[in-house]
């Protein structure tokens, strides 16, 4: 599905599609064009920035560019592990609060909780932190038999 689209292009490209969703969402959610229009005109805005700004050599560039090479991408991977830690802090943090206060409308943060935690754990499964050893890497540098009494 992507590959008419220039990998320069894929990810700015993104980012403007979900700026323009939330113009859209904000359009039928309170029925006035005004700040749709600007953020529309950030979208295209900032889609033409990161194209131009992913043509350049550098690492950044190189990461919009969707051109990373393996320490580039860990760079990348790393970033988004911030992000989500961050992500799961602020949701507790806001849970926290807002029961602390006597709100009933701490449900978005609980959604938000349960949602990175779930994320965390899909990830810890899906990378294989729970995989067992095959017994090459369990006998690794050991030998399990002599060759001489085989």
């Amino acid at each position: 599905m992507m590959r008419f689209i220039r990998p320069r292009l894929r990810k700015p490209l993104l980012r403007g599609i979900a700026l323009l969703g939330i113009a859209g969402a904000w359009v039928i959610g309170s029925h006035t064009w005004e700040p749709a229009i600007v953020i529309a005109i950030a979208a295209v805005g900032q889609t033409v920035y990161r194209y131009i700004w992913a043509g350049e050599d550098t690492d950044e560039s190189a990461l919009q560019a969707s051109r990373a090479d393996e320490r580039q991408k860990q760079v990348g991977q790393r970033a988004r592990a911030l992000a989500g830690a961050v992500a799961l802090a602020a949701a507790y943090v806001g849970l926290v609060i807002t029961l602390a206060v006597k709100r009933a409308d701490a449900w978005p943060f609980a959604v938000m909780l349960a949602v990175t935690g779930f994320a965390y754990l899909l990830g810890l499964s899906s990378y294989g932190s729970g995989e067992p050893a095959s017994e090459d890497e369990v006998t690794a540098g050991h030998q399990t038999r002599s060759p001489v009494n085989s």
